[in-house]
């Protein structure tokens, strides 16, 4: 396989700021074909945003790419804001972008976090959506909560050390309880932010040894989006695995592809195998040398080749 597997970068041919519920005004972007088959991507996190790579998963001559950072994210305003911030919301304002762009059905790739607001929208929205790209599965349950924070810890043990010990615990809700306390700490935030970081990019890159955390900690941007993602997690993202189940039931009529990588660190990829068993009709691939980040050859390549496909076709294959 080639190892230029997206698609070129591009510009937006159009940017604007969308006002929600006060105070939030979300960033919302389109690129490629005004006129072209929309397709909705939905960033993870929670609260990481939208970056300029996102755009490459798709053909440009074939889609009308939409992105939008949640409340809260990336260039949204207020950032890291949490009043009025909850997984309700962003699905309400996923169909208020819909309606804002004159949009009957689209496409919906999401990953990670995002592969779980993407089902939260699809099952509560299913005549509204064309299908499912969905990688990275998260289903924000405790099972979930528990291998982040602690059972994951047997995979990059001095990492885990670092990550624990800037909290002092050892328990999964012991270590999310202490980082939830130190980001609100403006003398802690910045190497609780930092530390959270370093653990998360450790996870990300399977066999690249520790991520160091940094002695001068995180940025203030850094420390709003481990705040937001803290309040997030500690409600279990107000779905849970067994929402989350319930939703894919509802969806399940959709064309789906999930891709999953067989390294993948941060979301098990006993997750994707759960969600397929759920989804009958979807078509699940797992990527052998690949892990969480989306922009590993094998698993950017898969993920293209399921949007070239339902742009050709408008199916999802195995490929």
């Amino acid at each position: 396989m080639s190892q230029v597997v997206l698609y070129p970068p591009l510009e937006p041919f159009a940017t604007e700021q969308l006002a929600t519920d006060p105070p939030h005004v979300l960033h919302l972007e389109q690129c490629g074909r005004p006129d072209g088959l929309p397709v909705l991507f939905l960033h993870g996190g929670p609260a990481s945003g939208c970056s300029p790579r996102h755009r490459q998963f798709f053909d440009p001559a074939r889609y009308r790419i939409v992105l939008f950072d949640q409340r809260g994210s990336g260039r949204s305003q207020p950032h890291g804001e949490r009043q009025d911030n909850d997984t309700p919301a962003l699905v309400a304002d996923i169909e208020r972008i819909r309606r804002h762009l004159g949009i009957e059905r689209w496409l919906v790739f999401g990953g990670s976090w995002g592969s779980s607001l993407a089902l939260a929208y699809a099952g509560a929205h299913p005549a509204n959506c064309l299908g499912l790209v969905l990688r990275g599965i998260f289903l924000t349950g405790r099972a979930d909560m528990d291998w982040f924070f602690e059972q994951a810890q047997g995979l990059a043990p001095e990492a885990w050390a670092a990550f624990s010990g800037q909290v002092g615990g050892t328990r999964a809700a012991d270590i999310l309880a202490g980082y939830t306390r130190q980001l609100e700490s403006p003398d802690s935030a910045p190497a609780a932010a930092a530390a959270w970081a370093a653990w998360e990019t450790t996870l990300s890159r399977p066999g690249a040894g520790p991520a160091g955390a940094g002695a001068e900690g995180a940025s203030e941007t850094s420390v709003r989006k481990y705040r937001l993602q803290a309040a997030y997690l500690n409600r279990l993202c107000d779905l849970d695995e067994a929402a989350v189940l319930a939703a894919a039931r509802c969806a399940a009529s959709l064309p789906t592809a999930i891709v999953h990588g067989r390294l993948d660190w941060v979301c098990r990829p006993v997750n994707a195998w759960r969600l397929g068993q759920v989804m009958p009709g979807a078509r699940l691939r797992f990527v052998d040398h690949a892990g969480h980040d989306p922009f590993h050859a094998e698993m950017a390549g898969k993920l293209v080749s399921a949007t070239d496909c339902f742009a050709r076709s408008g199916a999802l294959s195995r490929a």
